[in-house]
């Protein structure tokens, strides 16, 4: 039973559409009908709206966390677990007719949840790639793809196929970005695409 309430707990928390629920609220036009569709940060920032955007990630990532946390608080062992149902209910929000965004926000949270020094290898190879290349797409699946090598690095070896299964998700939901990334034609943040 811990494993199922732990589960749709995160799942619930992750399901908030904050993107889409700020963007209403702000008056804009429906996020989903615009730029990628999707109700992340990155197409929130494709209204112009920087603060919006910023929101909206901050808010996706705290959700993440939220979930973590209270799966280590209520249901001890159920942390990495409650981590991939938090990004499954980002990318899938059953209220949204399970489409959602990619889940990168979210995962940036799960991460932190899981640890700082988990997190910190999450943020500054985000942070690190949008530095180098602006590519949202690029910094994302790279962040992504090193949290289980971090956490095995680290010796968190119980929770390495939990992120390994959250880097997977993440990669398959950016494969259009990286069909555009091969061909060059992936836009950069602050250009219009």
């Amino acid at each position: 039973m811990n494993w199922f309430a732990a589960f749709l707990i995160a799942y619930v928390l992750g399901s908030i559409p904050f993107g889409l629920l700020l963007t209403r609220l702000a008056g804009t036009e429906d996020l989903r009908s615009i730029g990628s569709g999707n109700i992340g940060a990155t197409n929130v920032l494709r209204t112009g709206r920087k603060g919006l955007a910023a929101a909206t990630l901050l808010l996706d990532l705290i959700k993440g966390l939220a979930a973590v946390w209270a799966a280590g608080h209520f249901f001890a062992g159920t942390e990495g677990l409650a981590a991939l149902a938090a990004v499954i209910g980002h990318c899938f929000p059953v209220w949204l007719k399970f489409r959602g965004g990619k889940g990168v926000a979210t995962t940036a949270g799960i991460a932190f949840g899981l640890g700082w020094p988990i997190g910190l290898a999450y943020a500054l190879v985000w942070l690190g790639m949008l530095a180098l290349t602006r590519i949202s797409s690029l910094a994302g699946i790279s962040a992504a793809v090193v949290l289980p090598l971090a956490a095995s690095a680290l010796g968190r070896i119980a929770i390495v196929p939990w992120l390994a299964a959250i880097a997977a998700l993440v990669v398959f939901l950016h494969r259009a970005n990286i069909a555009r990334l091969r061909n060059g034609t992936e836009p950069r943040v602050g250009k219009r695409g």
